[in-house]
């Protein structure tokens, strides 16, 4: 069975976990070892599938469908291991459980209470599929002292005692400086520790975020005050790149110590080749190219997270820092500002989202790249974007938008060129039912396949006709049109497998312009960039050139 690692956090949020968590995950792999990353979110929401981005950044799709929070995207992009949907779980999601049971009586009248009902629902969860790899990666979500959290936090201290020897503990906390003292501060994180250990949990290993170099003597205090070896507290400093992660921690000695916790003396030593070409291409960029993202979550760049990580790794692939530029599409909502601030961007991308807000900018940006030669990659509500304006700009289809559009205003404003996807079944799934829309109507998520149009730019792109990519909508182009459209030069080169949904649009004899159902971001490496991304970016190097 697998040896466990829990990664709590804190003194404040937003520190890292995540990506430490990620990071730890792919040294043990270069040690050879298989791993596997869960996170367990304390909020009652039961998935984050209803939570704006503005308040959580995006929504992070796994092949099988879940709806889960974006440090599995991080998980995905350090190790390559696809998450699914049993390693994301919210209180939200254990409580709807344990009250389901309840309801049909699995409990048999007993009292329900939180120990042992809810911390056992937990318990269960963490192991599932524990049988199958070396190392189980569990980050607790939120930071120690958080009333949501007890339940997960004597659930793991319950665990460790069911499985003594193969649980540790891993604590991320914040070293504030003090810029009128000069000094680094230790005292929240003992306080942090101090409050762990209140609740049963005694960490194994400190990760110590902070600005500046931490001193030999303050790393010896922090190991005196919160009972840990001195070489178990590890750094975790500023980085150039995130992708600097993996190899500054193993510098660090982050993955030696979490062995030595173990007692594991004979592992062998990390391959982190792979690692050092990733860090390479980010720091000796060989030229730089402008994209524009013009979107409606552009205020929080957690909202497109993913997006912006693939663009990174196109940019590695092509041995390019990308810059990016984010752009709230309803400034284009007046024609007047579009080229003004678009010229000079080698490239433009536009995003996913849901409602009407923004998208006339999304359309105006879409037209400005196909009448200017611009590269574009529209995903998702960007491809339905493209298709609208060219049903309007080209195929004499003037008022031509969206049933969504029509949905939110209440009334018919549009020919809804893009319709509510009522119901549809690939082979023996059928789309996933959507609860939280009013229309009853369903929503395509999780991974789709798609057959590509021999002889295509997509099917040069992928190397193949067929492709499977993760969706995430509940609206499609509708094929009714797909002649008249055609006639304008915007082919649909990508479709699903029974003949009956678009997957993807493109314009043959444009430098670069092709829109996608689905979401390609999600399942793009640092290593092994998405095929779309790498392309799209080799499309803004041969624009910037032209410039």
């Amino acid at each position: 069975m697998a040896r466990y690692i829990f990664i709590t956090g804190g003194v404040v949020s937003s520190l890292g976990k995540g990506l430490a968590s990620a990071a730890l995950g792919s040294l043990l792999q270069a040690r050879g070892y298989s791993v596997r990353l869960r996170k367990l979110d304390p909020y009652l929401n039961v998935d984050p599938g209803t939570m704006s981005p503005f308040e959580h950044g995006e929504v992070f799709v796994t092949d099988d469908g879940a709806e889960t929070d974006l440090d599995l995207g991080h998980y995905e992009r350090f190790t390559g291991v696809s998450a699914c949907k049993t390693d994301s779980v919210s209180s939200g999601r254990i409580y709807s459980d344990v009250l389901e049971k309840e309801r049909r009586g699995d409990y048999l009248g007993k009292t329900i209470q939180v120990i042992p009902h809810v911390t056992n629902e937990i318990k269960d969860f963490i192991k599932i599929g524990d049988e199958d790899v070396d190392f189980m990666l569990c980050e607790i979500g939120g930071t120690v002292g958080d009333i949501e959290a007890l339940p997960f936090f004597e659930a793991i201290r319950q665990f460790s005692q069911d499985r003594r020897g193969d649980c540790i503990f891993m604590h991320l906390t914040l070293l504030p400086y003090i810029a009128a003292a000069g000094e680094l501060k230790t005292k929240p994180t003992q306080h942090s520790v101090k409050e762990l250990r209140s609740i049963g949990i005694a960490p194994d290993i400190l990760m110590c975020r902070s600005e500046h170099e931490i001193p030999q003597k303050e790393r010896e205090k922090l190991a005196l005050f919160c009972n840990v070896r001195p070489d178990a507290v590890i750094p975790a400093l500023d980085l150039k790149s995130i992708y600097e992660a993996p190899l500054a921690y193993s510098r660090e000695g982050m993955d030696r110590a979490v062995l030595e916790a173990f007692g594991i003396t004979d592992a062998p030593e990390p391959d982190m080749e792979k690692w050092t070409d990733v860090m390479d291409r980010v720091v000796h960029p060989e030229g730089t190219v402008k994209i524009a993202i013009v979107g409606k979550y552009t205020q929080l760049g957690d909202a497109y997270k993913s997006i912006a990580e693939a663009l990174t790794h196109g940019g590695m692939h092509n041995r390019v820092k990308v810059k990016v530029e984010w752009i709230d599409s309803e400034v284009f909502e007046s024609e007047d500002e579009i080229t003004p601030k678009l010229q000079g961007f080698n490239a433009i991308l536009v995003p996913g989202g849901f409602g009407e807000r923004g998208t006339e900018g999304k359309i105006n940006a879409a037209q400005y790249a196909r009448e200017n030669g611009i590269p574009y990659l529209g995903i998702c509500l960007g491809m339905q974007m493209a298709v609208i304006e060219a049903a309007r700009n080209m195929a004499g289809i003037a008022d031509a938008g969206s049933e969504e559009f029509d949905h939110e205003a209440g009334e018919k404003r549009f020919t809804p060129i893009v319709y509510h996807l009522k119901e549809w079944v690939e082979g023996n799934r059928t789309i996933q039912r959507d609860a939280s829309d009013d229309k009853g109507g369903t929503m395509r998520l999780g991974a789709y396949n798609a057959t590509l149009s021999e002889g295509s730019r997509v099917a040069e792109i992928y190397g193949t006709t067929a492709i499977s990519e993760r969706h995430r909508h509940r609206y499609e182009v509708d094929m009714t049109y797909r002649a008249a459209i055609e006639a304008t030069g915007l082919k649909f080169s990508g479709i699903s497998p029974d003949g009956k949904l678009p997957e993807i649009v493109e314009i043959p004899d444009h430098p670069w312009y092709i829109g996608v159902q689905f979401h390609p971001e999600l399942k793009s490496r640092p290593f092994e960039p998405h095929p779309l991304f790498a392309s799209f970016v080799e499309a803004a190097v041969k624009q910037s050139r032209l410039v």
